[in-house]
């Protein structure tokens, strides 16, 4: 099935070019007046990039059910395409993550000349201990890489070791790490020895990471071990991160702490400590909701973006953050939620950039709580739709992606091709 034509992109953009044309111009002379060189920032919006993630394309599901959606891939060569798709449109998207097994391919030096093909490279892999696959001796129902049996433990390791040499024949350079191993009932597990057990066996895992390869270790508060998590926080991963060495840092996931947890001082301390390995950007309202990228607090997003860009405005030995969205997309359909999760991400990067740090620097010396706090709002406030506009359209993507998409029927020639799914299932994909 083909993508969408360029044709129709320029044709859609030559409907919406005069009045973002005019927007940007306007920006323009706004931030002008505040000293900001629109140019540079839209340069700099231009670089930035979030990776896709492979599962993220298909229709999400709940512990209860899963309603799928039409035209959903059916093997990972679809997943690419929906993925190109969106790097198509909203050019934010230059990387897709798989998840093995998840994405099972007989060649896999075919599927990285497709993904090329599409223009798009791989980021991280990402290993599955947390549900039982076919055919598999040892099951992961009480953990994996902390099992109290040695036998499970070594599956569990011997999968992610397969994982890293999947990834060294696409070009990934990284290995995300997520376990669901911990607890239900008080006194289940010992904590001790479990956490033991995860640094004993992650340093196999380790061993194993080519030179140039990063290990990013995943914590999460509960799910689907609900008294207990063996790598519940960033204070659990950290420890673990630094046991281990250089190559493994700590992944924030947005939805992974709990309500009200200050992420964005997280975000500061792991710079701090030179462990920030990157982020799973989505939102919440109650848990890991898994929702698209600032739906619910766009301003806890521009807040983690905030010490991102201060970071790299200070030049924090070492900071080389890794970006990706991770949603489930239960009532939308996957390819526009990404593109509006993609762009949300670029938004508020943006945002951040616009922030006077000189302004802020003195304020917080000054311990002028109120100007600090001005400040920030100044730029979340800034409407910097005109700059995404402009990053798109100059790289041959859409001035309005959702859109264009829409107006292409891509789903439903999808739909034509790639036969309905059943539903009734639970589970995220």
């Amino acid at each position: 099935m083909p993508l969408i034509s360029k044709d129709h992109i320029q044709t859609h953009n030559a409907a919406l070019q005069r009045h973002a044309d005019t927007d940007y111009e306007y920006l323009g002379e706004q931030l002008a007046r505040r000293y900001i060189d629109i140019d540079t920032i839209t340069q700099q919006v231009a670089a930035f990039g979030v990776a896709i993630p492979s599962w993220g394309v298909g229709t999400g599901g709940t512990r209860f059910a899963r309603f799928p959606g039409m035209g959903e891939p059916r093997h990972v060569f679809d997943k690419l395409q929906d993925c190109a798709v969106i790097q198509q449109l909203a050019r934010a998207t230059p990387a897709v993550s798989l998840h093995i097994p998840w994405d099972t391919c007989s060649d896999w030096g075919e599927l990285r000349q497709t993904a090329s093909s599409h223009g798009l490279a791989f980021d991280a892999m990402n290993s599955n201990t947390f549900s039982d696959q076919k055919d598999q001796p040892h099951s992961y129902k009480f953990g994996s890489l902390t099992h109290a049996d040695p036998a499970t433990r070594a599956q569990a390791v011997e999968h992610n070791i397969a994982c890293i040499e999947i990834g060294e024949k696409l070009g990934s350079k990284a290995l995300t790490v997520w376990i669901g191993d911990g607890s239900n009932f008080p006194g289940q597990q010992h904590f001790r020895r479990a956490f033991e057990r995860y640094l004993e066996s992650s340093s196999a895992i380790y061993a194993a990471l080519p030179d140039n390869w990063r290990m990013f270790l995943e914590h999460k508060i509960c799910e689907p071990a609900f008294y207990s998590t063996v790598i519940q926080d960033w204070g659990s991963s950290f420890m673990a991160a630094s046991a281990l060495g250089p190559k493994a840092q700590c992944l924030v996931d947005l939805g992974h702490h709990a309500p009200n947890v200050n992420i964005e001082m997280i975000v500061a301390r792991l710079i701090a400590g030179g462990k920030l390995a990157g982020f799973h950007f989505n939102d919440s309202k109650y848990g890991d909701d898994d929702l698209d990228a600032g739906s619910v607090a766009p301003y806890r997003l521009f807040l983690v973006f905030n010490e991102l860009v201060s970071a790299a405005h200070e030049k924090v030995a070492g900071f080389n953050p890794a970006y990706m969205l991770d949603q489930s997309h239960n009532v939308t359909d996957p390819i526009e939620s990404l593109m509006t999760s993609a762009a949300q991400v670029q938004r508020s990067y943006a945002q951040a950039l616009l922030v006077d740090r000189a302004e802020l620097d003195a304020a917080q010396d000054a311990n002028d709580a109120l100007m600090a706090s001005r400040a920030l709002k100044r730029a979340f406030e800034t409407d910097v739709t005109p700059i995404l506009q402009r990053v798109r359209a100059l790289a041959g993507g859409a001035i309005d992606p959702v859109g264009a998409y829409r107006a292409s029927g891509y789903r439903q020639r999808a739909a034509k091709e790639r036969p309905a799914v059943a539903g009734g299932s639970g589970g995220i994909v």
